[in-house]
């Protein structure tokens, strides 16, 4: 794949390049969102949630910079911060949590249910970055519900 001329906007959109891998793009944008999730998460819930908002507004500015209207497949800004989402769901940092939520938002951006498939025919950048807030809520929900019956081990 030919990498494009690395704007801003494009830089932002990709993830930082992230979604010009050759296979996957999605799943190396979520890896991104996890990795950044990873690490704010280690200093508190807040610093977490405060980047999430600043990556998804950046991400519906970069969006509708590059014209990504049509969800390209190396537009992954979304995916990071559907990603970051579902691990607010945590309550501390946990391998075996961040499994959890990363495999739990695959497998709804992926699959599409319900108001999520929605929010991606919707064809603006509000529609590319809903889809996967969505994705990741439903993620933080099932990642909160199985946590309460099965708790993590403190590190």
């Amino acid at each position: 794949m030919d990498i494009p001329r690395m704007d801003m906007p494009r830089f932002i959109a990709s993830g930082g390049g992230a979604g010009f891998a050759p296979k996957a793009p999605g799943t190396f944008g979520s890896l991104v969102g996890l990795a950044l999730g990873a690490a704010l998460l280690y200093f508190g819930h807040g610093p977490l949630l405060l980047c999430t908002l600043l990556v998804s507004a950046a991400g519906i500015w970069a969006i509708g910079k590059v014209g990504g209207a049509e969800d390209a497949g190396w537009i992954v800004i979304d995916e990071i911060a559907g990603q970051m989402i579902a691990v607010l769901a945590l309550p501390f940092f946990s391998l075996r949590g961040l499994l959890l939520a990363f495999l739990l938002f695959r497998l709804f951006d992926i699959t599409k249910l319900g108001p999520i498939g929605l929010l991606d025919r919707r064809h603006d950048e509000w529609g590319v970055m809903g889809d996967d807030w969505v994705a990741g809520a439903f993620a933080f929900i099932c990642v909160g519900i199985i946590l309460f019956f099965f708790p993590l081990d403190r590190p």
